[in-house]
């Protein structure tokens, strides 16, 4: 069995978006309505752009597949781009404080950040959005929950109880504008979102994922890159506009003596013959990974994403023909996306765990896997 590994491609206005994905286990049945659903979700959240109500994203299965179950070779996934004008948008000479636009035309000696933007564009995220929903499928095989919400919108934070279920955190979220469980704060973010377009401004925010029923020992200690907690992060790091991650307390550790950090260990003789045999934590303050592994706790992983960088009031910049001062350019945009940020992060964190559980438990097909896990949680 190889790698689980999923490349994209694709443009904002082209004609769609891909994702590649090896690595599956062959007869593992894909979960369409599962990748279309958080596509939807994806495309959904208070604050976001007219195009989202332009496109009506759906997964197409191009390859990979038999009869609705992976057969072992490449899997490739393709979202239609409604908006495909690519080769007729106008030229973008004037780049966007905060985007990808002059980094990318100084990298490509260009005076039209055009090019840039189209691959640099959060749109992309569509395609890693249907890749992680395959892996979070993969992952419920085994009971392996995962799911991603808001926690803090233009600085109005929320509070989730850490032992909420997460099936009811799930139907709190589903039932929320802004994705939050917490229906005390929804109203105070949607104003704050109102608020912020009514003046040609955005808001970023905080989004937080949660794994639950993970087995101890995912990741691996031995080297820098088999380490869980490095390569989630990087996951969540690697989303648009995300410039902060923390696992469990995070930053707040870096405040607190190590007698309020650490997660005391005790020994429960009725649940022995669990996956972490019976020793369990008094506390989950590391969130759910200790020295690059999962430790049996549930995984809690935060992103903060910084405001979207295209303002209908534009900032200061210069014409790259020109190089006069000029206002930034205006590309159709979100006031607020974090909602939508939840999901992506939701969908690359699933990924990254459905991939070390792989290396840890896979098989060349689904029966062998769970064979595989079965034998490991009987032992």
């Amino acid at each position: 069995m190889g790698h689980l590994s999923y490349t994209t491609a694709g443009e904002s206005h082209g004609s769609c978006l891909l994702a590649r994905i090896e690595g599956l286990p062959a007869a593992f049945r894909v979960p369409g309505d599962l990748i279309d659903e958080m596509l939807r979700r994806r495309q959904g959240g208070y604050g976001r752009s007219e195009r989202q109500q332009l496109e009506v994203d759906r997964a197409e299965i191009l390859t990979g597949v038999l009869r609705g179950e992976t057969i072992g070779s490449p899997l490739v996934l393709r979202i239609r781009n409604r908006d495909h004008r690519i080769d007729t948008a106008p030229p973008l000479h004037r780049p966007r404080p905060g985007h990808a636009d002059l980094a990318g035309a100084l990298k490509w000696l260009t005076d039209d950040c055009r090019p840039v933007l189209e691959r640099a564009s959060a749109r992309e995220t569509a395609a890693r959005t249907a890749a992680g929903a395959l892996a979070k499928g993969l992952l419920a095989e085994f009971g392996i929950r995962v799911a991603g919400f808001v926690v803090e919108i233009g600085g109005i934070p929320a509070s989730v109880p850490e032992d909420l279920p997460l099936e009811q955190l799930v139907q709190h979220r589903d039932a929320s504008a802004v994705y939050c469980p917490d229906t005390a704060v929804e109203q105070s973010m949607k104003e704050a979102i109102d608020a912020a377009r009514e003046a040609g401004d955005s808001l970023g925010g905080v989004f937080e994922v949660r794994a639950t029923r993970l087995p101890p020992g995912l990741g691996s200690c031995a080297q820098i890159e088999e380490r869980l907690d490095s390569r989630l992060a990087a996951a969540v790091m690697g989303i648009q506009a995300v410039k902060g991650v923390e696992i469990g307390l995070g930053f707040a550790a870096a405040a607190r003596r190590g007698s309020q950090v650490h997660d005391e260990i005790f020994y429960d003789e009725s649940t022995r013959r669990e996956a972490t045999r019976g020793l369990r934590r008094g506390s989950n303050r590391a969130g759910g990974l200790e020295g690059g592994m999962t430790n049996g706790e549930p995984l809690v992983i935060r992103g903060a994403k910084k405001p979207i960088s295209t303002l209908a009031c534009p900032l200061r910049t210069v014409d790259l023909r020109t190089k006069e001062p000029a206002e930034s350019a205006y590309e159709r945009s979100d006031v607020c996306a974090v909602p939508a940020a939840s999901v992506i992060a939701e969908a690359v964190v699933a990924f990254e765990l459905a991939r070390a559980f792989l290396e840890r438990f896979g098989g060349d097909t689904l029966t062998e896997t769970r064979e595989r896990f079965a034998a490991e949680m009987r032992r």
